[in-house]
């Protein structure tokens, strides 16, 4: 009955530790633009654009920039397109686009609006709609600060993580383990993973406005994100959805096409 007793006055310190790190981490304490969410963010956006500026550069140097001037000119005008509607709600941002050499199907925008995008990835956008689709997704994420978002959400579940150890520190060693071990896979489940694929749907949703508010038709994101899903049944993606840092693919497309009337009626388009 000790035993017992103890083990489940374990499960409730680390109950509350997880209980305590999602209040201060869900709080928020800002406004994301165009959805309106709430969000923690302990980095300042001048933080934030130092740290992306920096690992911007080391990108460049360790990857090589393809020399394609059509691809380029492409990833430029689709760029300058989808930076244009979304200066107004990062007004700071140092804009740069640029097209890395690489068989990696991925893109990604750094803070301070540096966007990168791989060559593996254009055989699937197909044309400048799938492209701005990835575009206007990657720029999202620096509009809606999801860099810093993240790094702060890290921040507050290593801090209840060292609350719980110091409650434990007088109990049996193996108990310890036991809490935190059960600490690290609450949080990754309960928190992590669900907030990571939270901010992906948050950048679709962004970058579907965007795409619709830079003259792109808002239905051809929902035709990449086809192409794309059958891409990932080619790779043998198969990651039960609890377990992925990204939505299901066939959730992204329906999330999408629930949201271009919503992305017609801001880009003032025809319904």
């Amino acid at each position: 009955m000790k035993q017992l007793t103890h083990s489940i006055s374990l499960r409730m310190l680390a109950a509350l530790g997880v209980a305590a790190a999602f209040t201060i981490l869900f709080s928020g304490c800002g406004t994301v633009p165009v959805t309106g969410r709430s969000q923690l963010n302990l980095m300042s956006p001048g933080q934030e654009m130092q740290l992306g500026l920096t690992s911007f550069e080391e990108t460049k140097k360790q990857v090589p920039v393809s020399k394609d001037a059509a691809a380029n000119a492409m990833v430029q005008r689709v760029g300058q397109r989808i930076a244009a509607v979304a200066g107004k709600d990062m007004p700071d941002a140092k804009w740069e686009f640029v097209l890395f050499e690489s068989k990696e199907v991925n893109a990604f925008c750094l803070p301070g609006g540096k966007v990168g995008i791989y060559t593996g990835i254009l055989p699937i956008t197909k044309d400048e709609a799938g492209l701005a689709t990835v575009m206007g997704h990657e720029v999202a994420h620096a509009v809606a600060r999801h860099g810093g978002e993240r790094m702060s959400q890290a921040m507050v579940i290593q801090g209840g993580g060292s609350l719980l150890g110091l409650g434990l520190q007088s109990t049996d060693p193996k108990w310890q383990a036991a809490a935190q071990l059960a600490y690290g896979v609450g949080t990754k489940l309960g928190a992590e993973l669900p907030h990571s694929r939270a901010q992906e749907s948050e950048a679709d949703h962004i970058g579907l406005i965007y795409m619709a508010q830079a003259g792109y038709p808002p239905e051809a994101a929902v035709e990449f994100w086809k192409r794309f899903g059958e891409f990932n049944k080619q790779q043998g993606g198969d990651t039960p959805g609890f377990l992925r840092t990204h939505p299901l693919d066939e959730v992204r497309v329906k999330q999408l096409q629930g949201w271009i009337p919503e992305a017609k009626a801001k880009a003032n388009l025809p319904k």
